[in-house]
């Protein structure tokens, strides 16, 4: 089949693979860029988990905590401009505040969803704010945690390009846990896991690593006459010590390497006289995934000065 030339371009830029592995990908995958990046990941031509969510927009997190309930949203921009510009920044906490009230469940429904109790809609104000501004504004996505008799807690990195909510069930609310908790989401704001434990990972997941590994390893020249049943017990060596690397209580912890997320958390849970268990936590990254456009600081200082 015959691909575009964007669409090598994107799956480039996602993965940092040559130009000529990526048009081959994508025939190979029919044009599916998700399978292309597998496909690139078998042959070892490109390190797509780690590139493949790297930013490329611009934007921020914002998060709103009431009690045991919070909200965290993505809001973009075009430029990094009018990403730091205070009332957009403002503008963005405003969102999650309205996301932390809404009873909407997706998307279409918070943009739908009235706006501080007016007669305006979430994306009436979308709306107003790319007349205002000059560029496209939009809301990319938004989550709701809720901890039922616990703690919330967060962390924002970067100025608010990470965002980052973690919750834990059954806990009371003191200084100490919410500085715990505060503690784990810079963890995961740092590290991004995709996962609280192993016990959470889907088989779905397991079985796809499991491919992609092997097919790896099948593809590399010292591996070559192997029996079956030893590149089989390989790949589950190297599956163990990727799970490690993507469950956030086999990390690591980023303040004291030589213990895990879990017996931090083990230790501080003594000390605070509190069993903190980590129910789930969602990490946002602005730009996450979207191609970034080549910016002009500036063009961007003159289009702003024209819209005054």
């Amino acid at each position: 089949m015959t691909v575009s030339a964007s669409d090598i371009k994107e799956l480039r830029e996602r993965t940092g693979a040559g130009m000529t592995d990526c048009k081959t990908a994508l025939e190979e995958s029919s044009g599916d860029m998700e399978k292309a990046i597998e496909w690139l990941r078998e042959r070892g031509a490109a390190k797509a988990a780690k590139k493949s969510g790297r930013i490329a927009a611009e934007g921020l997190i914002g998060i709103s905590i009431n009690g045991a309930t919070a909200s965290i949203v993505e809001v973009n921009s075009e430029t990094d401009f009018v990403a730091k510009n205070a009332d957009f920044v403002t503008y963005v906490q405003d969102i999650a505040n309205e996301a932390l009230k809404t009873s909407a469940k997706d998307l279409e429904g918070f943009l739908k969803s009235n706006w501080q109790e007016s007669s305006k809609t979430v994306e009436d104000t979308v709306n107003e704010k790319v007349a205002t501004i000059g560029e496209k504004i939009s809301i990319r996505r938004f989550e709701k945690l809720d901890a039922s008799n616990g703690v919330i807690s967060s962390y924002a990195h970067n100025g608010g390009k990470i965002g980052v909510v973690v919750s834990a069930e059954n806990v009371k609310e003191t200084v100490e846990v919410k500085e715990i908790l505060r503690n784990v989401a810079m963890q995961v704001a740092a590290i991004s896991p995709l996962f609280v434990s192993k016990e959470d990972v889907p088989n779905s997941y397991i079985e796809k690593e499991k491919e992609i590994i092997l097919a790896t390893m099948k593809e590399d020249e010292s591996n070559k006459g192997k029996p079956e049943d030893i590149l089989k017990k390989m790949v589950e060596g190297k599956l163990t010590k990727q799970l490690k690397e993507v469950c956030l209580l086999e990390q690591s912890y980023i303040k004291d390497p030589d213990k895990t997320v879990s017996k931090y958390l083990e230790e501080a849970s003594k000390a605070s006289g509190e069993k903190i268990g980590i129910k789930s936590f969602v990490r946002y990254e602005a730009g996450e995934g979207i191609e970034k456009k080549q910016e002009d600081f500036a063009e961007e200082v003159a289009k702003q000065m024209n819209n005054k």
